[in-house]
């Protein structure tokens, strides 16, 4: 497809492809989608291809079509038989909603035991609850959470991200054989936030989890700290082991030592490997020269 696209623009000669993630793979962090996102983007940028490109991406990873975009992107059903039409578009620049962070709660690195695309065939296949959610769930619920993004409404944004997330992993069990993707801490996680919440009075973070146990925590700026606090609280690192090693971001680790007192839940502790900080990214971006895997002067990787 790239090639077709590409025209006489085309280079001659084959390509060497060198890649690295410093994302755990197949392990329901969305790895694939990440990874191919970036070697669409890249061909395309060496092939000069210009216009969407996220149709070539959803062919390595469903998901991979809404990475090639930044900020927040919808991926659109199409009506076409064939899917040729299925694409992502976004909604809203990375810059539209700055004050919005995450916090990636790694429970676990380790591969799954069924991956991403044969757990989806699968329930296509037996459950009729996807059916349902397919016809009768999605559609409103996008139009919901597009306008939540639009209005910046954390309170909506974040309710429809949990009750979305739950009902994915619904149809998970309700597909034959049942699929378990979250396991006794991801659980864990789910009823810490919820009583987090709670005692805020509001939807002050909120919890989504792909397919695999690992958590992503949204939460605005003005609740980073207190949630960054009370989840590395709640899953801490194993005993002897520093707070620094659990939580790379050491602007974050200093305001969570300076917002209060700190203790590790013991019946928890290393239950979560390590917790990452983020916010909304930008998407594929062309790095320098210097950044190369490829020693450009032998074609060799580095």
């Amino acid at each position: 497809e790239i090639r077709k696209r590409a025209g006489a623009n085309c280079p001659k000669g084959g390509l060497r492809i060198v890649s690295t993630n410093n994302f755990p793979t197949a392990a329901g962090l969305a790895s694939s989608a990440s990874g191919y996102a970036c070697l669409v983007a890249a061909l395309a940028y060496l092939h000069e291809i210009t216009g969407d490109i996220s149709m070539i991406a959803r062919q390595g990873s469903g998901s991979a079509c809404r990475s090639v975009y930044g900020g927040f992107v919808k991926w659109e059903m199409g009506v076409k038989d064939d899917g040729s039409d299925s694409k992502a578009v976004e909604v809203a620049p990375e810059s539209h909603w700055p004050s919005m962070h995450a916090l990636i709660m790694v429970v676990s690195d380790e591969k799954k035991k069924v991956s991403s695309t044969g757990g989806m065939e699968n329930a296509v296949r037996t459950s009729k609850l996807l059916q349902h959610r397919a016809v009768a769930v999605v559609p409103e619920r996008m139009e919901r959470m597009e306008k939540a993004v639009r209005d910046k409404d954390f309170e909506a944004f974040g309710k429809l991200t949990m009750e979305d997330s739950n009902q994915f992993h619904a149809t998970c069990l309700d597909t034959w054989p049942p699929i378990f993707y979250l396991n006794d801490t991801s659980k864990a996680v789910i009823q810490e936030v919820h009583a987090f919440n709670e005692e805020q009075g509001r939807i002050a973070a909120a919890y989504t989890f792909d397919a695999g146990p690992n958590a992503v925590i949204f939460c605005e700026e003005k609740d980073l700290v207190a949630v960054a606090h009370r989840m590395s609280a709640a899953f801490p690192p194993p005993d002897g082991t520093p707070l620094s090693d659990h939580i790379a971001d050491k602007e974050l680790l200093k305001k969570i030592e300076a917002h209060g007192k700190w203790e590790g839940d013991k019946d928890y502790a290393g239950k979560v490997k390590y917790i990452i900080h983020t916010n909304i990214g930008r998407g594929p971006q062309p790095e320098p020269e210097s950044e190369s895997l490829v020693d450009l002067s032998t074609g060799l990787p580095k």
